[in-house]
């Protein structure tokens, strides 16, 4: 059925009858205004916004304390305490503290932001018109001025019971990112310039077990030691052995260039750490003929018969050497600590 069939009384208004075309009115999109206000409680009994503010200051004050929760678990829980708390299982006590304090602090400054917004501040909505990107002075004035009345709606000034716990709760906050900073410590003091060796400790052969005398070492081999004392079920073994590995070689004393290695070493056989002064890597590779040995990480190159110096990569400085002797049984036996640091660079070395 064509429009022209259509009775004229049953056309929608608006319907071109003499064409059969819909005419389109002037703004299909007029703007229908925002709804009328409706105030809220809070607006208009005083008792009721009593109450929010006090629900809002309440919250600011759990995120209080829930900060000094976050700061005293740092001092209550040890690093390795672990605990069994339903249904998370077994736990590091000190990150569940952690995680739920810091979590509840920031929670509770933001659940207070939003009902003191929605209970206290101003809800009145404002149609404004776009303007251009630059302001003008009139408009300039007139965000400063509608800042001045935001900021006399949402009662800053007036309801200070809110705005001195949101101050105490957001002052609080911060001293959680100061506590972190308490696992980068502690400093390491004199920890990385002294290790297990001290004079008289005798040099045990790492794969026997066993001390070594100087006819163990042969010409061109490689020989790993440790301070005698040490075990590897000790339960800082790890930690004292990455300062404190030794490697021995015998050299014909003849062949050895620096003086004072030579002076250090005992008919031939020296001892530097075999600990890379580039990044810490365990060094291995020893080429007997030159008496270089290579860090396998990024092979730095150590120069064994001229006080280890660095003859290839990025290592910084030489190798350590460990100054050693014989003792009354004929064993060999360190005459001291290294007289610097193992390993690379660190930002508190002189």
């Amino acid at each position: 059925m064509s429009s022209q069939e259509i009775p004229e009384e049953t056309l929608p208004a608006g319907q071109d009858t003499a064409h059969g075309a819909v005419k389109v009115a002037d703004d299909p999109f007029a703007d229908p205004g925002l709804p009328p206000h409706k105030p809220r409680i809070q607006d208009i009994d005083e008792r009721a916004a009593r109450r929010s503010e006090r629900a809002v200051a309440f919250m600011f004050v759990l995120s209080m304390l829930a900060t000094v929760g976050f700061i005293a678990s740092y001092v209550i829980f040890p690093v390795d305490k672990i605990v069994y708390i339903w249904p998370f299982g077994r736990v590091s006590a000190l990150n569940f503290a952690l995680g739920w304090s810091l979590g509840l602090a920031l929670f509770f400054i933001g659940a207070g932001a939003v009902h003191w917004a929605r209970t206290l501040m101003s809800d009145v909505e404002v149609a404004d018109e776009r303007h251009p990107m630059e302001a003008s002075p009139e408009v300039k004035a007139k965000v400063m001025a509608d800042f001045a009345a935001g900021a006399a709606e949402s009662g800053f000034g007036r309801r200070k019971l809110i705005r001195n716990t949101m101050f105490g709760a957001l002052a609080l906050v911060p001293l959680s990112g100061v506590m972190l900073l308490r696992d980068m410590g502690p400093l390491p003091e004199k920890k990385l310039r002294v290790t297990k060796w001290a004079r008289g400790k005798q040099l045990i052969n790492m794969n026997t077990h066993e001390p070594l005398r100087p006819e163990d070492v042969a010409v061109g081999s490689l020989t790993f030691a440790m301070p005698e004392g040490m075990s590897e079920h000790d339960h800082d073994f790890q930690v004292e052995i990455a300062k404190a590995a030794l490697m021995i070689v015998r050299i014909q004393p003849e062949d050895i260039k620096d003086k004072r290695e030579l002076e250090w070493s005992h008919d031939g056989v020296v001892a530097f750490s075999k600990i890379c002064t580039h990044v810490g890597c365990p060094i291995s590779l020893y080429e007997q003929q030159t008496h270089h040995v290579l860090c396998p990480c990024h092979q730095s190159t150590f120069d064994l018969s001229d006080g280890a110096r660095v003859i290839f990569g990025p290592a910084g400085h030489a190798l350590p050497q460990l100054r050693i002797g014989v003792n009354d049984k004929g064993f060999l036996e360190a005459l001291g600590d290294f007289d610097e640091p193992v390993g690379p660079a660190f930002w508190e070395r002189g």
